[in-house]
């Protein structure tokens, strides 16, 4: 089957959570959004939390020295207000946008299917930049992890999934990943659909997503899980409480500068 919807020419960049932010630090991750930006308008949306106060000035102090011609915060704090013309105009000539961590529920349920989420399409499909840290990096695809155990066995009933924004196609999404032993509940949700790669981020660690690649920057790893050549699984049979069973998956290690085709499900050779 031909995909007809045009190539989107903007850049994600997807971040397992706890990015350098220390004003003294490397700051790798925080340096490349900057890079892309190229001197413009980056909106750090503040949604996913219900209490924002303190973001914004953790990353103008750590965006401070980095070249971001303006940094401007834009909080919904009910879904009414995702409309008013004055949240959307702070949207106007960014050269990028950035989702704070959170609730990545509070994320599609205050701006799923509005003005302020056509508005950060428009910006990604004219060759912007659409970065999220830890919920920021979970909503960015089609079907997003919204709960789930960590540091166990994946057992069959125990996942919850929710849409996400769909910026990403045919790859769910976790965070937080080695830090907080979740790689039992990646699993789990390749399992529910083998279609869909499984993509686990570490902390400090970015996935740089450009059209069907992306390339990993930071200091920790990216975990892709493919079940695409899966020949048992016991997820359809199996009670909600057995532990999850799945053979031959196969499982790719990334770390700074290690590359991967989406669409080939193949690691690239590294930019180092």
């Amino acid at each position: 089957m031909t995909d007809e919807t045009p190539r989107r020419q903007g850049c994600l960049i997807i971040i397992g959570g706890h990015e350098d932010r220390d004003p003294k630090g490397e700051r790798a991750i925080l340096r490349e959004v900057a890079r892309r930006i190229r001197g413009g308008k980056l909106v750090l949306a503040t949604v996913a939390s219900h209490q924002p106060e303190g973001y914004f000035d953790e990353y103008q102090k750590a965006f401070e020295d980095l070249d971001i011609g303006e940094l401007v915060e834009l909080y919904v704090e009910e879904r009414s207000q995702a409309g008013d013309r004055d949240k959307l105009n702070v949207l106007d000539d960014a050269a990028g946008v950035f989702f704070s961590g959170g609730d990545q529920l509070r994320i599609t349920s205050q701006i799923g299917d509005t003005g302020i989420e056509a508005k950060v399409r428009r910006i990604y499909e004219r060759g912007g930049v659409v970065a999220g840290t830890s919920a920021g990096a979970s909503v960015m695809s089609e079907t997003m992890l919204i709960k789930g155990s960590s540091r166990e066995t994946h057992r069959i009933g125990d996942l919850h999934m929710a849409p996400g924004m769909g910026l990403v196609r045919d790859v769910i999404i976790d965070q937080h990943f080695a830090e907080r032993g979740r790689f039992g509940r990646l699993i789990g949700a390749v399992a529910h659909n083998p279609r869909v790669l499984g993509m686990g981020i570490d902390e400090d660690t970015a996935a740089v997503v450009e059209g069907d690649r992306f390339h990993v920057i930071g200091s920790g790893a990216v975990y892709v899980v493919d079940g695409s050549d899966v020949t048992y699984c016991n997820v359809a049979e199996a009670r909600a409480e057995c532990a999850l069973s799945m053979h031959d998956v196969r499982v790719h290690v990334l770390s700074n500068g290690d590359g991967f085709d989406l669409k080939a499900r193949r690691p690239m050779p590294p930019r180092r």
